[in-house]
């Protein structure tokens, strides 16, 4: 969601601001944290309706009551699709909700989560105990305090798959270049052979979905030789919400009962949210998102931001 100056806490609401004439308000009960890192606004808040909730710069990132539907769509999908992941890079991810789903993969050796913010993780481990649910603390996981671009410059690791779960791309803020085309070459550099990416790619309904989710598609679909964008649900995102995987290798027409059986043999774990039924609805755009795609022309070319909000 693009970022205008009207976000606040008000005594007992939080008021964010969708578009520039349209806000929603949320009726909190507690405000566990509130104040500013080094890079960002922080607040932790519990409502009745979601439960804990992290807000950044205004933003709501996730909450107790339906984080998984964002975590287990960004994560899944991408790793059932490789044959064998065994080494994950995380970028961002700070409340730890896709380092838990990428580490209920059995096949997972190592998972290098690089985060930005130590301030907002610390935060999260503290007050969002049921989003990483211990996995912090897993003996696979390796938490580096960077940006993400730095890193993979810098790195002589590579990776099966890669996930992107960056704050928006909102002008001046924390990961704004962390969605170029630039970006996205450094990091296809990173990833083994066959590698995947995926990337939560902004809001895809039909009032925003120009804000950023086509332009990330067109972006890495001229990087990388297939691409493929879906979309779900959120209910405290307001919106649809879009996510892209891309790789160089073909990327497979999974169905239904493929997802299943993956699950079952590769999973450590129940899922809530996606199953094979899920990713089916996923991939199936309806006709204004497909035709808003392919309507889609501005491709960033060099390392200027891919979009301006």
């Amino acid at each position: 969601m693009a970022s205008y100056p009207m976000e606040e806490i008000t005594g007992k609401w939080v008021i964010e601001t969708v578009m520039p004439d349209l806000a929603v308000m949320l009726k909190v009960d507690e405000v566990l944290y509130s104040g500013h890192t080094g890079y960002q606004r922080v607040e932790v808040v519990h409502s009745e309706v979601y439960g804990r909730s992290l807000l950044l710069d205004g933003k709501t990132q996730s909450t107790e009551r339906d984080e998984h539907i964002y975590h287990e769509t960004l994560v899944h999908p991408a790793m059932l699709l490789h044959p064998d992941p065994r080494r994950v890079f995380i970028g961002g991810g700070g409340e730890g909700g896709t380092l838990r789903e990428a580490l209920a993969h059995r096949s997972v050796e190592k998972a290098v989560m690089v985060d930005l913010d130590r301030q907002v993780v610390d935060l999260c481990r503290e007050h969002l105990p049921r989003h990483h649910q211990g996995a912090f603390d897993d003996g696979r996981a390796e938490v580096v305090f960077d940006d993400a671009r730095r890193f993979l410059e810098s790195t002589d690791q590579s990776f099966d798959v890669m996930i992107m779960d960056l704050v928006d791309p909102l002008e001046g803020g924390p990961a704004y270049l962390l969605y170029t085309k630039e970006y996205y070459e450094i990091a296809r550099a990173r990833l083994n052979p066959g590698g995947i990416l995926v990337t939560q790619s902004g809001p895809a309904g039909f009032l925003s979905l120009h804000e950023c989710f086509t332009t990330i598609y067109k972006t890495l679909e001229s990087t990388f030789t297939h691409a493929a964008p879906c979309q779900v649900h959120v209910p405290s995102f307001i919106t649809l919400w879009g996510f892209t995987i891309a790789s160089d290798a073909p990327l497979g027409d999974l169905t239904a009962s493929d997802v299943d059986r993956l699950i079952e043999q590769r999973v450590a774990k129940p899922l809530r949210h996606y199953d094979g039924l899920t990713h089916e609805s996923m991939f199936a755009l309806p006709k204004h998102v497909r035709d808003g795609i392919a309507a889609e022309t501005r491709i960033n070319r060099d390392d200027s931001p891919v979009f301006m909000i």
